[in-house]
């Protein structure tokens, strides 16, 4: 049986990877709303600084966003499989409202990881029709998400009356 302490070091974990995961979105979206606003600019420059801002897209999603993120999903599951077996909470611990919260949260902070991907492909073939504007103003969509899911976690609130 898993004691409170293996939950505390996988919580532990599994807050570090959020916290990078989310870093490599927020910034991610700069670095393209930076490269769809060197179609302005003369070359060479134009081209030198897209060849940087696309190698340092690629390496941001590849090497920090993509593992952190499945760091985050395998140690989010890890808790929700302690909490189930470990604390003997049952698979009803997931129909509470504040983790349904999380839930839809972490789906939406996926989804969004998986439109980044796919832009990046966009980027990089030449044929994404995003502006510096669209980046800029998508740019806290993560951060958003991530003020409701911290606080359902952090408040665990629930529908009607508290429990006595």
């Amino acid at each position: 049986m898993l004691g409170i302490g293996t939950f505390e070091v996988v919580r532990g974990l599994h807050i570090l990877a959020v916290i990078a995961w989310m870093a490599g979105m927020l910034f991610l979206p700069r670095l393209y709303a930076y490269d769809a606003e060197q179609a302005d600019k003369a070359e060479p420059l134009r081209s030198e600084m897209r060849g940087l801002l696309r190698t340092w897209q690629q390496r941001l999603l590849k090497i920090i966003i993509n593992p952190a993120m499945t760091l985050a999903w395998v140690f989010g599951v890890w808790m929700i499989a302690i909490h189930i077996y470990g604390f003997g909470e049952g698979w009803g611990f997931l129909a509470q409202p504040w983790m349904i919260a999380k839930l839809v949260g972490v789906i939406a902070l996926s989804g969004w990881h998986g439109f980044l991907s796919k832009e990046l492909r966009l980027i990089h073939a030449g044929t994404s029709v995003r502006t510096g504007k669209f980046w800029r103003m998508t740019n806290e969509i993560p951060f958003l998400i991530a003020i409701i899911m911290v606080l359902s976690v952090t408040t665990q609130w629930t529908f009607g009356r508290p429990d006595a």
